[in-house]
């Protein structure tokens, strides 16, 4: 098969290495103001791998010209935080070829309903299917340009849900060839809201935003950042995500319980595990405040999810509080920004948003 993955970052590097690894075509595109891993990997001609994933894997094309990387492709992924979604589907648009796919891998909560309506094509157009993945199937980190160390390939707990919904069976086909950890979402809005990075990222590092600073993140971020207090504010916040997912008549499952079944976690306890999880043994703490931990997870993820608990009747008093706490501490404001909305994604708000169906 051949493959496209759009963004060169930990995820898109464990990406392409391990479906060329498995023997596939893996082709590598990002931006130009992105060039340092691009290169290295054009000049090795692949990329190295460590951990979980080993060895070196053969990258057929690494570089800056989207419609290189795409030609012909029978699967294109967008790997990358939130805030690439939009200019990733923007370039690509006027390369993609009817019937191709793309998934988003992570949505990061409504990626992928984002970038089909980027594209130009309504949700339930046959023509391009456009899906998500709930979560990234791997926890990586670059460790040098053209080198990627995987700390763990997921085991499950992953779901994909596609537009229209009737290919979603077909794309998990496609990406089954990999990820036997992936699973069909009940629908979309289960997919959307299984994505567990705005209920911990931000809990975790406004708690110790003072070590954070202090040290510039020289801690494990999750075997020292998540004490009891800690895992308690974690736990309300998830309680929120899951009574939202409740209000649409999806099964949002505890993080905690999705964690055991990833692999990252053995217990189903907030208040201990995240810190004991053989997943995230190792993983350091950001180098400060201004990161994607607060600014992706809390500007894309928090601040859509409190809209939808508002527009849903669902009172959301811990998500609520970290937004605010989230802005102050990084002089920015979340919800004036509005990086993602139910009105930009194209999904009504208020009470309609309890009827919607993707």
């Amino acid at each position: 098969m051949k493959i496209a993955i759009l963004g060169a970052g930990n995820g898109g590097c464990a990406m392409a290495a391990d479906w060329s690894l498995a023997g596939h075509e893996a082709r590598l595109f990002d931006f130009r103001d992105f060039p340092t891993q691009i290169e290295a990997i054009d000049r090795k001609g692949g990329i190295q791998t460590e951990g979980e994933l080993s060895g070196f894997a053969p990258v057929a094309y690494a570089g800056h010209d989207i419609s290189k990387a795409t030609a012909g492709a029978e699967l294109i992924v967008a790997v990358g935080p939130a805030y690439s979604t939009e200019p990733l589907a923007r370039e690509l648009k006027p390369h993609l070829a009817a019937g191709q796919t793309v998934v988003v891998s992570p949505g990061s909560t409504g990626g992928g309903l984002l970038f089909k309506r980027i594209l130009g094509y309504k949700t339930g157009d046959p023509s391009v299917t456009v899906a998500e993945t709930s979560t990234l199937p791997y926890a990586a980190r670059l460790i040098e340009p053209g080198k990627v160390h995987v700390y763990l390939k997921l085991k499950g707990g992953i779901y994909l849900s596609a537009l229209p919904s009737e290919a979603s069976a077909g794309v998990l086909e496609q990406f089954d060839t990999i990820y036997k950890c992936i699973q069909l979402g009940e629908n979309y809005f289960q997919t959307m809201l299984q994505n567990a990075n705005p209920v911990i990222h931000p809990a975790v590092t406004l708690l110790n935003a003072g070590r954070i600073e202090n040290t510039q993140g020289d801690f494990l971020f999750y075997e020292e950042g998540v004490m009891p207090g800690v895992g308690r504010l974690i736990a309300a916040v998830d309680s929120e995500r899951i009574a939202i997912g409740k209000a649409l008549g999806v099964t949002v499952f505890p993080d905690t319980v999705i964690g055991i079944k990833q692999g990252y976690m053995t217990s189903d306890s907030y208040e201990i595990d995240y810190r004991t999880a053989p997943g995230f043994k190792g993983i350091k703490a950001q180098p400060r405040l201004d990161h994607r931990y607060l600014n992706e997870d809390v500007g894309y993820g928090l601040v859509l999810l409190q809209e939808m608990g508002e527009a849903l009747g669902v009172d959301t008093p811990h998500i609520d509080a970290i937004i605010t706490l989230a802005s102050t501490v990084t002089g920015r404001d979340y919800r004036a920004e509005a990086r993602r909305t139910l009105a930009g994604m194209g999904l009504p708000a208020g009470k309609a948003l309890r009827t919607a169906r993707l």
